[in-house]
């Protein structure tokens, strides 16, 4: 007879840690598919359509983890596979993409800026993972992999849309993808958005905003998305070097970061 019996909810919590859940991992999925379609794409000149897949897989990466929070569904192995499908979809994806469209006729400085961004997004994520449930969550440490793959996504997808040859601004392309990978593995703070519930009420404000930003997306939605995810990686960088450092403040949710 076990003289110390496991309580309930101990047990509990470890069948959900082992749990598979079908909704929040269908949607990881459909990203990690999505950053496949995008390399195959890629790897067949379509650099377009590999700019598309990957701002899908940045939605449905969005996606999932709200909805696992929502419906209770959390587990470790959902973690374990949205990160495996990050990988693909926003590190080897862009780098591929970016590599086929602007950074082939570089030789070997095309090539190692691929490399870089794609092996900062390694290390993005591996960071990420040890830092679950110690870091504050309404700021990320470094910039979030989706983000980094929707500027490398939209740079080409603006060229693409307006006619540019990629070895046209092979130097701006390199820059970028250079930029986007240094900003994932630096200590620059970025607002992470995870404290806004979206059970509770918002004022009517924020509906009209969220309307607004729908319409100016609609008019240009490749440069929309270039801009504001510039604007979003430039963000971390002001948050460091503002004089006043107040709205950036990190707390720690439980032992010290890294």
């Amino acid at each position: 007879m076990n003289e110390n019996p496991e309580p309930a909810s101990q047990g509990l919590e470890k069948r959900r840690g082992r749990a598979v859940f079908l909704l929040p991992n269908l949607l990881t999925t459909g990203a990690l598919f999505a950053g496949f379609y995008a390399v195959i794409q890629a790897m067949n000149g379509h650099v377009e359509h590999s700019a598309v897949a990957i701002c899908i897989a940045m939605v449905l990466d969005g996606l999932d983890g709200r909805v696992a929070r929502m419906t209770n569904t959390q587990s470790a192995f959902g973690a374990e596979y949205d990160s495996l499908s990050d990988m693909v979809s926003f590190g080897v994806a862009p780098a591929v993409t970016v590599y086929s469209y602007a950074l082939s006729s570089m030789g070997k400085l095309g090539w190692i800026a691929a490399f870089i961004y794609c092996a900062a997004a390694a290390l993005r994520l591996a960071r990420f993972n040890t830092q679950v449930g110690v870091s504050d969550k309404r700021w990320f440490q470094g910039l979030p992999s989706p983000a980094s793959a929707a500027l490398i996504a939209s740079l080409v997808w603006v060229g693409i849309d307006n006619g540019i040859v990629g070895t046209d601004i092979r130097w701006a392309a390199w820059l970028i993808t250079v930029f986007a990978g240094l900003s994932m593995v630096s200590s620059f703070r970025y607002y992470s958005g995870k404290d806004i519930n979206l059970r509770r009420s918002v004022p009517f404000f924020t509906i009209v905003a969220i309307a607004l930003t729908f319409a100016l997306i609609a008019i240009d939605p490749p440069l929309v998305m270039l801009a504001v995810f510039l604007a979003y990686a430039a963000s971390g960088y002001v948050c460091a070097f503002w004089p006043n450092k107040t709205t950036c403040k990190v707390t720690h949710s439980g032992g010290d970061l890294p």
